[in-house]
């Protein structure tokens, strides 16, 4: 069992695959409060599903893209199973985690998009460490910046860590907070190794649930 919050279908918002076609899981239950979270509504504890439920339920969306998401996805147990039996039905799966737990527990062939939490979040420090030795060159880093301290310490924090050599670095606005605009600028004035992400779903639609 896995207590969802909502399943749908959008188009994806973030990450290399922005822009494709994707069915959307996401789970109920966080370990983190950042300042910008727009999914507060997924703490609550959400309804109980079978994963046969689910896998069917995904399926009848018919998306070749699937992303599990939260909330915090890797707080549930039978979260790496969810993953195995979409992979095992030929989906390509994106995990969406916030860097605070063990990415090794999700099976091989996961894309593992892992964030990383900068000082204007509130929960600087929360990144498990040994997540950077994990990740692999299919795996995508996100920061979300607020302002140009969150910007220098998530490229300081790319930089030490060489996280550019193991896999996509994606820095993005928060939204309301950071005009991509500037962004835009202080990646190009410092040369960063990343990529600027923007949330193309809050672009089309607002900030709105289910999508």
């Amino acid at each position: 069992m896995l207590n969802i919050c909502e399943l749908f279908k959008s188009i994806q918002g973030e990450s290399t695959h922005a822009g494709r076609v994707c069915a959307f899981v996401r789970l109920s239950g966080c370990n983190l409060n950042c300042s910008y979270c727009d999914t507060q509504y997924a703490f609550e504890r959400g309804t109980p599903r079978h994963l046969d439920e689910i896998v069917r339920d995904v399926e009848g969306l018919e998306c070749e893209l699937v992303e599990i998401t939260g909330g915090e996805p890797l707080l549930q147990d039978e979260t790496p199973e969810l993953c195995e039996r979409l992979l095992s039905a030929g989906h390509t799966v994106l995990v969406e985690t916030n860097g605070s737990l063990d990415i090794t527990r999700l099976p091989r062939g996961c894309i593992r998009i892992v964030d990383i939490k900068c000082p204007g979040s509130g929960m600087e420090g929360s990144f498990l460490a040994g997540n950077i030795e994990a990740l692999g060159g299919c795996d995508e880093c996100k920061t979300v910046l607020c302002d140009k301290r969150d910007f220098e310490w998530a490229l300081a924090f790319v930089r030490t860590h060489r996280l550019h050599e193991k896999c996509v670095v994606l820095f993005t606005p928060a939204h309301g907070m950071l005009e991509p605009r500037q962004l835009a600028e202080w990646i190009l004035q410092s040369n960063a190794p990343v990529r600027l992400g923007l949330q193309l779903h809050k672009v089309i639609w607002g900030n709105r649930k289910g999508v």
